[in-house]
């Protein structure tokens, strides 16, 4: 009976130190560090930003330790797939189409698209004035799917990317006449740089929901419920806390939360 008793309780001790290890075990998070004001690299090649250091507040709300690992925006989903991280916090907008494949928290901002040209181009309705043009979007991207079911059939050309700053060079050398990409990424990663001297935001704001979702959340593997709950209450927590704002305030002068 006392060999039982002691095989029980290596057991219940075997079990309890497997669940320690398991809770200390880091966060890996899958992130496409190319992308301003949301993330980047410094002159150090250090990955800072918007994005960055959102994970890291939700991670220290969370009480786990952030272990970044970088990845090119159409290789994210398909890592986080096989394991090569347990979420993707990149910008990444919730939408019908990618919840087929993963699931995701509730949303951490929300900005709209918009499209950029030449300073003083006139676009009312893009359908009817980028015919014939081209528009460079980044691949795998929400805007990539739009351009795709709803410029391309009116004539517009799509060209596809690897990431939006190449698509910001070959606008301005004119190898593209326009990109749709999110308004803030557009404003902050390219008019307010030198290279964006001469263009403008034009046309209206792009935001059908079929294609643009509710925003930007946290992907986790299908099924990864747990997960997505716990990055969901640290989202609220930190919104009610204040850091949510303190770490918004270094990047934005308005609200990137959205209703």
């Amino acid at each position: 009976m006392k060999n039982i008793a002691l095989l029980g309780a290596l057991a219940l001790s075997l079990l309890s130190s497997l669940a320690q290890a398991d809770e200390a075990k880091p966060l890996r998070i899958g992130i496409e560090a190319a992308y301003p004001p949301f993330a980047m690299k410094t002159p150090e090649g250090a990955i800072t930003g918007f994005d960055y250091d959102m994970g890291n507040a939700l991670c220290a709300e969370m009480q786990v330790k952030c272990v970044w690992i970088e990845q090119e925006f159409d290789g994210l989903i398909p890592a986080l797939k096989v394991r090569k991280f347990d979420a993707v916090l990149s910008s990444m907008n919730i939408t019908e189409e990618r919840l087929k494949s993963v699931d995701f928290s509730k949303k951490y901002y929300n900005s709209p698209a918009r499209l950029v040209m030449k300073a003083g181009t006139e676009v009312k309705d893009p359908l009817v004035d980028l015919k014939g043009k081209k528009v460079g979007v980044q691949r795998a991207s929400i805007y990539d799917r739009y351009a795709t079911e709803v410029f391309a059939p009116a004539g517009i050309e799509v060209v596809r990317y690897g990431s939006q700053n190449e698509i910001f060079l070959d606008l301005t050398s004119g190898r593209v006449d326009t990109t749709l990409a999110d308004a803030v990424n557009i404003d902050d990663g390219f008019l307010k740089t030198d290279a964006g001297k001469g263009f403008a935001l034009v046309g209206p704001t792009v935001s059908d929901p079929k294609y643009f979702g509710e925003g930007a959340g946290i992907a986790v593997r299908k099924g990864d419920k747990a997960l997505a709950d716990k990055f969901s209450a640290a989202i609220a927590a930190i919104r009610a806390n204040g850091k949510y704002q303190a770490v918004q305030g270094k990047y934005f002068q308005f609200d990137i939360y959205g209703d």
